[in-house]
């Protein structure tokens, strides 16, 4: 299929979305409907079902329904009487990108035609809207491109499990030759040390610097943590390039092998010419200036990697910063048509074949969806915010998919959403991620205009334990501002204490009602060392979240990671 036939294709889906929503239910129903999990919400298989019967007949389901099916499909996948989520065989399990616990959920992917269809007709007219505005180049045509496709494990059942874009490249039949655009080695990809792959990316990257076109990763902090590493390590890849091959800290020998191959030889001139661009004062415009052939930064930019989006502006300078679709491990959701745009202003058009889709009402001021009824694709109202509910071919029925989404339109007859933020979890979640990012942000200024702090990474989380319950920011500076504050504790000190009424203001209604109410206690704001929340990453890396797809928690549920970050605690404002 062509990328102008693709283009058409989903076109013509938004242009009859109703009919092609009830086509999907239908065909998954069809498909999955004798499986275990379903067995005592339908009638028998023979009876017809619509969709209102659908959705009368079956419950709104979380995760922890499905847990129990998903273990026994880990542990034994292949003893079972009757299939428990699909017909299909199960290839592996994706891990969630989400980061509330310290451990990723596991989503099951089954061997579906169905699905697999639906997922190339998103992915592919993603690529095919990026060569709509970047036309392929015959000789510029590599992507320096931060992809991590080790932490495959393997579950007791011997079901291999991964990130879903570390997938085509884990498949026993992965073709490698498809991936000949990335300017990386395999080895380098399939590397078992994140940090070291990173660096070698960036070696293998700069070594190419004429060749890249793009730059990419999947989620921005992805480039932050890219970048940081460039301006700490600079002077490192000048040696590396001078004397031809990695610093004696990658371990890897597979991987240092490959990186040499790829130096071909000591790099003089271009060592020198990567010493220039550091040894300029600004960091501003970095990108152009190291790949002069480069035509666009991509990655996700929405929801929680919003806040990162202004910085990442500074390092790409006037190369476009282009943002990502609306993919989830459970099922693709939506596709951005205008991937120009700036994080706030996002839209992602339905896609009415992806999966079937209902949209819970939902309301800032409320903590409770009780009583509350979905309603489908054609039941939207603009202006609203709505809870994403689906139900997809890799074996999940009325799923909570834990977004927040606002309908700002309509593309044909499909839904045109921006995405708000992850839905909060119960009546005890006295905040929620939209609020808190925005009252950190306002919290930030303040910062800035009295001392000149920058704030690099922030959380919250509910201590339940306390009478009466409080709320605890923690919130990390760099390593400058640190040494700042520390110079100036008491000032400091009373600096932080006076901006935490105007934080306190601007975490929303429900927080203030409880905070009137005396139902919870004030604000602790707790200042955690320069680097806490790297390793925060680096421990949920090692229980199994994929290092491409770790998003650091903005709300923490589990006392866990509270616990972690408060071992990491300098100063602590009342």
């Amino acid at each position: 299929m062509t990328d102008d036939e693709l283009l058409i294709k989903l076109d013509d889906s938004t242009r009859n979305a109703t009919r092609h929503q009830l086509d999907t239910l239908r065909s998954i129903l069809d498909q999955n409907g004798t499986v275990l999990y379903l067995q005592p919400y339908l009638p028998p298989h023979d009876a017809p079902l619509d969709a209102a019967t659908f959705r009368l007949s079956v419950p709104l389901s979380s995760y922890d329904d499905y847990a129990d099916l998903v273990n026994q499909m880990a542990d034994s996948p292949r003893h079972h009487h009757q299939p428990l989520l699909s017909v299909d065989a199960l290839l592996c399990f994706f891990y969630s990108s989400g980061t509330s616990s310290p451990r990723p959920k596991l989503i099951p992917y089954f061997d579906s035609k169905l699905s697999k269809a639906a997922s190339y007709i998103a992915h592919q007219g993603s690529a095919a809207i990026l060569k709509r505005l970047f036309p392929p180049r015959p000789t510029v045509n590599k992507i320096l491109w931060f992809i991590y496709a080790d932490n495959v494990r393997t579950t007791r059942g011997g079901v291999k499990v991964m990130a879903a874009s570390t997938y085509p490249l884990q498949s026993g039949n992965a073709n490698w030759s498809q991936f000949s655009f990335i300017v990386s080695p395999r080895e380098v990809i399939l590397g078992s040390n994140a940090e070291h792959q990173m660096y070698c990316h960036l070696l293998c990257g700069i070594r190419s610097f004429d060749l890249v076109d793009g730059i990419r990763a999947p989620y921005a902090i992805g480039l932050i943590k890219v970048f940081c590493l460039l301006e700490s390590k600079w002077e490192q890849l000048c040696h590396d390039l001078e004397h031809g091959f990695p610093s004696l800290e990658i371990s890897d020998v597979a991987m240092r092998n490959s990186v040499v191959e790829v130096l071909g030889g000591p790099q003089l001139d271009l060592a020198k010419r990567v010493r220039s661009v550091f040894e300029e004062n600004s960091r501003g415009g970095i990108v152009s200036k190291l790949w002069p052939n480069v035509r666009y930064v991509r990655c996700v930019t929405t929801g929680s990697m919003e806040q990162y989006y202004p910085k990442l502006k500074h390092y790409a300078g006037e190369i476009p910063l282009l943002g990502g679709d609306y993919f989830a491990s459970e099922c693709c959701v939506g596709i951005n048509l205008d991937i120009m745009q700036p994080p706030e202003k996002t839209r992602f058009i339905l896609l009415p074949t992806a999966a079937y889709f209902e949209f819970l009402p939902f309301d800032m001021n409320e903590t409770d969806a009780a009583g509350k009824e979905t309603v489908d694709i054609s039941g939207v109202e603009v202006g609203k915010m709505y809870e994403v509910i689906v139900t997809t071919y890799r074996g999940f029925y009325r799923y909570h998919l834990g977004d927040i989404v606002r309908v700002v339109g309509f593309y044909n007859l499909s839904p045109q959403v921006e995405y708000v933020m992850k839905a909060p979890k119960g009546p005890n979640e006295i905040i929620n991620e939209k609020d808190l990012m925005s009252a950190i942000h306002k919290f930030q200024l303040d910062l800035g205009n009295a001392m000149e702090m920058e704030i690099t990474e922030f959380a919250s989380f509910v201590d339940m334990e306390l009478s009466p319950k409080q709320l605890k920011v923690f919130v990390e500076v760099e390593e400058g501002c640190l040494s700042l504050m520390q110079e100036k504790i008491e000032e400091s000190v009373v600096v932080l204490r006076r901006f935490c009424s105007s934080l306190e203001d601007g975490l929303g209604g429900i927080y203030r009602v409880q905070r009137d109410r005396g139902e919870s206690g004030p604000l602790l704001l707790y200042v955690v060392k320069p680097g806490s929340f790297d390793r925060l990453s680096h421990v949920a890396i090692r229980n199994g979240a994929p290092p491409s797809q770790y998003k650091p928690p903005k709300i923490i549920r589990n006392r866990e990671i509270a616990r972690f970050l408060e071992g990491s605690v300098l100063v602590t404002i009342i």
